[in-house]
């Protein structure tokens, strides 16, 4: 049987992949036309074209304007993947705040050449049809949405999340969800309803750096976890960690790990739950990136295998729609008057307009057209970046290869101090996150984290040959 009509295209471009590879076709050879290559395989002229850009975008053929596409020269191998972190022998305290503040406040500086912030430029997200119903909702029921609204938000929004929450087979109720201003806040509330100042929480190594700013306002430890760069924590080595040591909870990326980019196989999400469980150890995730897969499916959050019986789901829709509406959920199953009561006492409610307008956005199913425009671009950004990379930067190195989101983590050779990269890069107009913020511990001094989150263009490719430049450099004296 023929496979599916929405998947001809991947075949297609199988098969083409597969020609280049076995040197049926040479590097600068013009392939068939797309109505050519439509009749010769019986497909659509929109399959066609779509199989060309797809190969366009993982490098494999080149457009050529008037011309049409041809097999891309020959470039040099991939770069390596990055090390899998080392687990730390201890627990440590977080003082990383200093270090946050400062970069944010470069990477709000649109001076700056936007790679350090993981924040995508609006003008890429397009959202002009939800500004459109926000500015609709305001200008028709603004007196009705100008108050306070309940701790948990707005119903017709939790109801729309819940309904998406079945997607990947999690059933969930609006009044299982408690909306937040960003995942920020979600995992506050997660962190602060299940540990107490001086607890020990474990995490991903590298991880998140607002996560570990979380830790450090709330007065918590941070336990490092290695870290594969494609297959997140190792099962075992968690097993062995909790025979021994005291963890209040666990917080980890359900997909594509900021900054690394690994994640972790159902399989193994499965194992990690139980053995938490045996342990009786909570978990919390952050999903804010699980929207954004570049496979056919939506990757599993952790909560959808363990029904949320040991589970804190946390995520929003500030990395694949609206970053500036700051709209995040917490979903805490038995936890949830506790996360509710935490809420209420850090900021009462959130604002109820962007929670409405998001709501009928949702419900108006446009939001999934723009994911899989917008995953799309991501996609094509990452492969833009790579390249320019492979082209500019140090030989040595290593580069991680997400299949999700936006940002992409990069190893130099150790004797490189990404802080003075970052101050060299400063001087350029160029912003980047240093590797150190994403450690507790401060470690990762020789790696940075690159955001794929703007529209490729001459300029951003500049930059990136720029800061490979530096790094060139800078291991040159």
């Amino acid at each position: 049987m023929d496979a599916p009509t929405s998947y001809r295209y991947e075949q297609l471009a199988d098969l083409i992949t597969a020609m280049i590879q076995n040197g049926t076709l040479a590097p600068g050879v013009r392939v068939p036309s797309v109505r050519a290559l439509s009749q010769q395989h019986g497909v659509s002229i929109s399959t066609a074209l779509l199989t060309y850009r797809t190969l366009e975008d993982r490098g494999v053929l080149v457009a050529r304007p008037q011309s049409g596409f041809y097999v891309a020269s020959a470039r040099r191998g991939p770069f390596a993947l990055p090390s899998t972190s080392r687990r730390r022998a201890k627990a440590s305290t977080v003082s990383i705040s200093g270090a946050v503040a400062a970069l944010l406040e470069h990477s709000s500086n649109r001076a700056f050449m936007p790679f350090g912030c993981a924040v995508p430029d609006g003008e890429l997200l397009e959202s002009k049809r939800l500004d459109l119903m926000l500015a609709r909702e305001a200008r028709q029921r603004g007196t009705r949405y100008n108050v306070y609204g309940p701790p948990q938000g707005e119903v017709s929004l939790r109801s729309q999340i819940a309904k998406r929450a079945m997607r990947v087979g999690h059933m969930l109720s609006p009044d299982d969800i408690v909306i937040t201003s960003g995942c920020t806040e979600a995992l506050t509330l997660a962190l602060s309803a299940v540990a107490k100042p001086g607890d020990t929480i474990a995490v991903e190594s590298p991880t998140y750096m607002g996560l570990l700013h979380t830790l450090e306002v709330l007065g918590l430890k941070a336990l490092e976890l290695p870290v594969d760069p494609i297959h997140g924590i190792d099962i075992e080595a968690i097993a062995q960690l909790l025979d021994t040591e005291r963890v209040a909870a666990f917080a980890l990326s359900s997909c594509f790990n900021n900054p690394l980019g690994s994640m972790m196989a159902e399989a193994d999400k499965r194992a990690l739950l139980a053995v938490l469980a045996r342990h009786d150890v909570p978990l919390i995730e952050d999903d804010v990136y699980g929207d954004l897969h570049f496979g056919r499916e939506r990757p599993k959050p952790f909560i959808a295998l363990d029904g949320g019986a040991n589970t804190i789901c946390c995520s929003s829709f500030s990395k694949s729609l609206a970053p500036g509406y700051r709209v995040g959920w917490v979903a805490a199953g038995a936890r949830t008057r506790r996360v509710v009561e935490r809420k209420l006492a850090f900021s009462l409610c959130g604002a109820i307009l962007p929670q409405v307008a998001l709501a009928e956005f949702l419900a108006s199913g446009a939001y999934d057209g723009h994911l899989r425009s917008v995953r799309r671009l991501f996609q094509q950004n990452l492969v833009h970046m790579s390249r320019a990379i492979e082209a500019s930067f140090p030989p040595e190195t290593k580069m991680s290869r997400p299949t999700g989101g936006f940002v992409l983590w990069l190893e130099l050779p150790k004797r490189l101090d990404s802080r003075a990269l970052f101050d060299a890069a400063l001087e350029e107009g160029i912003c980047f996150a240093p590797g150190d913020v994403f450690s507790a511990s401060r470690r990762f001094r020789n790696c940075l984290r690159l955001s794929a989150g703007h529209g490729w263009n001459d300029q951003i490719e500049d930059g990136v040959r720029r800061l490979g430049l530096l790094s060139r450099d800078l291991l040159a004296r």
